[in-house]
């Protein structure tokens, strides 16, 4: 039987400016089930980011229901929304939020330092076994300005990943990387999501979104579109058809 990770059920969210109203999302019904690899595109002023925000516990929508897990999160305190940003999503971000000095291992263990069930010996293990599984264990005593954009994303998808979240969301995971580091950087993203990880894109990129299963457009604050991928493309195949030199988007 398939299991919801995500499910929004006729979401709002207004913000007030003096007395107007903006309709940021209008009666937004959308459901994420485990293991699926999702994109979501849409102009500036769309609802993608304020839709990223109620995902991620940042922000609450004005109505309607979000539940994460099977849990409702409407109703919860500021404390309880902090522990499950904690507990059940990694955040992987466009520019890293790396800790400038402090090395890609203690960057890593961050997340598990507010984990009062995880000592210092298994904090490490845990960091050491999500660093290997981004390719970056001989860098872990390297510092940020040591590391490629690349690799410095690649800790950022470590960090995410040291918690074992039931959902990684990636906010513009490569919009600051050349052709062929974002094609490495989505190979990884297939190979987790591969292995069970269910994972939502923010992109406005459409050759990045054709790297994912299911693309949901959003215009206006409501959903236009919502497919699954059709030609899924292969990140690893693509980068064997990339010269060796490339640099900049395509």
């Amino acid at each position: 039987m398939t299991k919801n990770i995500i499910s929004l059920r006729s979401i709002d969210k207004d913000y007030f400016v003096g007395d107007i109203t903006v309709r940021a999302l209008k009666g937004i019904d959308m459901e994420i089930n485990k293991g699926e690899f999702t994109s979501v595109m849409g102009a500036s002023g769309s609802g993608k980011s304020t839709l990223l925000n109620i995902l991620g516990c940042l922000d609450k929508s004005t109505k309607g229901e979000y539940y994460l897990d099977n849990q409702l999160i409407n109703t919860l305190t500021k404390n309880q929304l902090a522990y499950i940003r904690n507990q059940k999503i990694g955040f992987v971000f466009q520019s890293y939020n790396l800790l400038p000095k402090t090395t890609a291992l203690e960057n890593v263990e961050l997340p598990l330092l507010y984990n009062r069930l995880v000592d210092s010996r298994e904090r490490r293990e845990r960091a050491l076994k999500a660093l290997d599984a981004v390719g970056l264990s001989d860098r872990k005593f390297h510092m940020p300005n040591q590391l490629s954009g690349g690799q410095q994303q690649r800790v950022a998808i470590a960090r995410s990943l040291v918690n074992n979240p039931v959902l990684i969301l990636a906010d513009e995971p490569t919009g600051n990387l050349d052709t062929r580091t974002s094609y490495e950087i989505m190979a990884l993203f297939q190979d987790l999501n591969a292995l069970g990880k269910t994972i939502v894109i923010v992109t406005h990129e459409n050759d990045i979104a054709q790297f994912t299963s299911r693309n949901v457009v959003y215009r206006d604050g409501k959903i236009i579109k919502d497919e699954m991928v059709k030609n899924k493309r292969n990140a690893l195949v693509e980068l064997t058809n990339l010269p060796i030199d490339s640099n900049g988007k395509n």
